[in-house]
């Protein structure tokens, strides 16, 4: 038994040492761009990481073997809060926690054999790298695409911190469990809903990605159609004070509006209660919603809280003067902030309505003329329906009404038709060490003035005590003093970080252009490579890293640094691996190390194992049984290696065409699977063509024959089993490195599907016999009889197996076969055979042989049957046979009778 663990390191140490996976910018191969989605250098890898890698390796090593000149990179998205996390749990700066953790996982990937550049390793912590997300800031500043307003944050005050959203669990901080309270804050944004309409536009273009990412980013965006209403506030006298504007997609209820709502955040709620009798529980109230996520917030079912503001608005198309609350429910990162409530067609308003006794107004009935009474109502009436209550819209189709509202509310400057979206600009600021400083610096002459290029990069103070409160940052006063590079005074430095998505936005750019100094990257080179050939990684990526990547790319290329409009042709959202019907993780304790795994069973098993058990989009359920499995496929892989036996001779005879054929065959199988991310597919058609090697070996072989079969296995496996596959192949005599050869080529005039029917049925037969000596019991028998199905049915099969093409009626294909003067004799049996077929259509080979070419297939093994089963055999033609079992014999599936 093969030592793969040493094969492995033999085959790692010479890629290595020759450089073969290095990339060649100028080569005149033609380009492919492979990348898996940037990993967090978290210090152990996960069977998801080995999933997601051992797929990407797969396909750089089909591209490189089919003649591509692969970029197949690799790199950390080495910042962010988790290594910050650690650093204050283990008492170590972050830098030390990531660089240990990225040494860790090299040596992993490395053990695994993925065939990585590895000279272009690219950590985003290393300051030549964040020194490029400055510089885009810089450059977006000037545009006008980065900019500081107040936002709302979620603030930790015990620990005088703010949170990202996941460090908030049910409505606590995570480390020292006190409440936490949303409030607004000062910070730096993306303009990212500049793009919002080309971000939903080219999706169109995206025909290599997921249906479903494609509808989940479009979603995100929530392009929406609608109108704009403008509403004077007046107080309780009737006097106007103010106006305010909403958004509404439903125009068609603007005439049964009774109350309107306020997003929490929003600046008039405190302004119009300041100082009076209502101030009080508003405050209340907004202490409240503080506390709370957007998700509890807008959570279906759950009970929703408001409070009057003392004044109202009056409804331009009624002229009612209805209520102004503010309301938990309404966000104000969406439309305006204010929400107009139409509770009689709107669930949501219904129960706030109810709740609060809010008045009622019908304005749609069912389309079947059941008119709704809104006292008697006990839910929202939701459906399309018939338009009462609204002047001359009454009697309409509320839907057509929408657009026909819209325009009359144009025509009386009541509003404005328009178009809004869901997406929100991108906060990047984070208040935390572990990230791209952001290059701004205060002055209080100055401003907020850009730092000068020639400064880049602004680098992490090493000197910082992380004490889990506050920014760290901020108490560094070496890093936070500065100068202004406006006027040379005295200023301060911005001390928030970027969020780390940056630095995974425009990745995919810099490893084209790795050691470039001068800029993030050549314009050409980029404009070259990009975009990515195939993307691969999670589905939990599929709308914020995508959304924000594809906005990078469009963002660079308006800058002038290169002309891609996408960054990503295809993409492969891979499933999550499961153990124990659990997604694996360190929590539910059911991860499985596959350091363990590859000392036990070496690399090759378990790329082999990750790939062979299901697609690559599905889920995969992890079996230590499959593991072995893999691994004893593995060693008869090896074990094809032993030539012993094999005879030269280049005199080919049906045997070897049909080994030939399958060879053949297997390669235009397995490189059209691949091509299509049947991974699994592919893998199951190479171990199908190693039985059949297997079985041509049996009772004498050529060795040029089995040798070419050998070492087409040898590089059809290549991108699965890497280290086992070089090694078979120097074995076998192969010339150079395996990973290196051209893929083979198959050859349709060598596929010969009645050469390969003919050695089936040799195999199947010995199969079927072993199995009718079990049923009856009989270990040695006496005698065996094959009796060939009858010549018609020949016919028969092949007619109905071309009519089936076409149609399954049991009166078209009965009326066809019975045209045929061979098949007209045997109608009544030809009536019994049929539906047996249509209900079994497997019953019907997948090459229909002829009477003589099974009869002669059978009679070639005449001799090795009777060795087989030590007794006489008699091989007949059903035409010439007495048996009665005769009629039940048909192609492909010859009658037994044993005696």
């Amino acid at each position: 038994m093969a030592d793969f663990n040493s094969i492995s390191k033999k085959w790692q140490k010479k890629w290595v040492d020759s450089h073969i996976f290095k990339f060649e910018p100028d080569s005149k191969k033609p380009k492919f761009y492979c990348l898996e989605m940037f990993s967090y250098p978290s210090g152990k890898l996960h069977m998801g990481h080995v999933r997601n890698y051992s797929i990407g390796d797969c396909v750089a090593r089909f591209k490189r073997m089919n003649g591509f000149n692969l970029l197949y990179p690799v790199g950390f998205d080495a910042l962010g809060l988790p290594a910050e996390n650690a650093a204050i749990k283990n008492k170590v700066n972050p830098r030390d926690w990531t660089i240990k953790c990225m040494d860790s996982m090299v040596d992993q990937l490395k053990s695994l054999g993925f065939s990585y550049d590895w000279e272009r390793l690219m950590p985003t912590c290393e300051p030549e790298y964040y020194k490029w997300n400055q510089w885009i800031f810089l450059k977006f500043f000037e545009k006008g695409l980065a900019y500081r307003k107040e936002g709302i944050i979620n603030w930790c005050d015990n620990c005088g911190t703010v949170l990202a959203n996941e460090q908030v669990e049910d409505g606590k901080c995570w480390r020292c469990k006190s409440e936490v309270e949303q409030k607004p804050l000062e910070q730096w944004y993306f303009n990212i809903k500049e793009y919002a309409e080309e971000l939903l536009k080219d999706l169109d273009k995206l025909t290599g990605w997921p249906e479903r990412v494609k509808v989940m980013q479009q979603n995100w965006i929530g392009k929406s159609y609608g109108t704009e209403l403008y509403f004077d506030v007046v107080d309780e006298d009737g006097k106007v004070v103010d106006k305010i504007s909403t958004f509404t997609t439903r125009a068609d209820t603007v005439y049964g509006i009774t109350y309107l709502v306020l997003a929490a955040e929003h600046p008039k709620v405190t302004q119009w209660t300041k100082g009076t009798k209502y101030e009080k529980d508003v405050l209340k109230l907004l202490s409240k919603i503080k506390k709370q996520s957007m998700i509890e917030r807008t959570a279906e079912g759950k009970e929703k809280n408001g409070v009057f503001l003392g004044k109202y608005f009056i409804n331009p198309f009624t002229g009612d003067k209805c209520p102004l609350w503010v309301a938990d429910y309404a966000l104000y990162g969406y439309g305006t902030g204010a929400v107009m409530a139409v509770p009689t067609h709107d669930q949501r308003d219904f129960e706030f309505a109810k709740k609060y006794n809010l008045p009622l107004k019908v304005v749609i009935n069912p389309n079947d003329g059941y008119e709704l009474d809104a006292a008697k109502m006990t839910r929202a009436f939701v459906e399309e329906g018939i338009l009462v209550n609204s002047d001359d819209f009454s009697g309409m189709n509320n839907r057509d009404a929408i657009i026909e509202i819209g325009k009359f509310a144009e025509k009386k400057k009541w509003g404005k038709r328009t178009v809004t979206y869901k997406l929100r600009d991108w906060l990047i600021s984070r208040q935390r060490y572990w990230g791209t400083p952001i290059p701004i610096v205060y002055c209080e002459k100055c401003g907020a003035v850009p730092e000068l290029e020639k400064n880049l990069p602004i680098v992490l103070p090493e000197k910082v005590k992380f004490t889990g409160e506050g920014n760290p940052l901020a108490s560094a006063k070496e890093f936070a003093s500065c100068k202004c590079p406006k006027c040379n005074g005295k200023a301060r430095r911005e001390t928030d970080t970027m969020d780390t998505f940056v630095d995974s936005s425009w990745y995919f750019l810099r490893f084209i252009d790795r050691f470039n100094d001068k800029l993030p990257f050549d314009n050409k080179l980029v404009s070259k490579w990009m975009p990515v050939d195939q993307y691969i990684g999670g589905i939990e990526h599929a709308i914020l890293h995508l959304l924000y990547a594809r906005f990078f790319t469009k963002a660079l290329r308006d800058l002038g640094l290169h002309n891609i409009d996408e960054p990503f042709t295809k993409l492969l959202t891979q499933g999550m691996v499961i153990k124990d019907g659990a997604k694996m993780s360190k929590s539910l304790g059911n991860v499985v190390d596959p350091g363990e795994i590859i000392g036990k069973y070496g690399a090759d098993t378990a790329r082999l194992f990750i790939l062979f058990t299901a697609l690559p989009e599905k889920e995969l359920e992890w079996s230590d049984q499959g593991v072995a499995g893999a691994y004893r496929f593995l060693n008869r892989f090896y074990a094809l290696t032993d030539q012993e036996g094999l005879v030269k001779s280049d005199k080919l005879d049906n045997k070897d065409k049909m080994l030939i054929s399958k060879v053949h065959e297997t390669i235009k199988k397995v490189t059209e699977l691949i091509e299509e991310f049947k991974l699994s597919l592919a893998i199951g058609a190479i171990m199908e063509l190693v039985n059949h090697i297997y079985r041509y070996k049996e009772g004498g072989a050529k060795l040029s024959v089995y040798n070419e079969a050998a070492k087409t296995v040898a590089l059809l496996l290549c991108p699965f089993t890497p280290h086992l596959s070089e090694e078979v192949w120097e074995l076998l005599g192969g010339k150079g490195f395996c990973s290196l050869h051209q893929w083979p080529l198959f050859d349709e005039t060598k596929i010969d599907k009645q050469a390969e029917a003919s050695e089936d049925l040799v195999h199947s037969m010995i199969f079927d016999i072993n199995n009718v000596l079990k049923l009856i019991k009989i270990e040695k028998p006496k005698g065996i009889r094959l009796i060939v199905s009858a010549k018609w049915k020949y016919i028969f099969f092949k007619l109905v197996k071309e009519e089936l093409s076409n149609t399954h009626d049991f009166k078209t294909i009965m009326t066809v076969c019975l045209a045929e003067n061979d098949l007209k004799p045997h109608g009544k049996d030809i009536s019994k055979l049929i539906p047996g077929l249509l209900k079994d259509v497997s019953k019907i080979p997948e090459t229909i042989l002829e009477q003589s070419q099974e009869l002669d297939s059978l009679k070639s093994v005449k001799d090795k049957l009777k060795d087989e089963f030590g007794c006489e055999v008699v091989i007949e033609k059903a035409e010439d046979s007495k048996e009665a079992k005769a009629n039940n014999a048909s192609p492909g599936k010859p009658s037994i009778i044993i005696s």
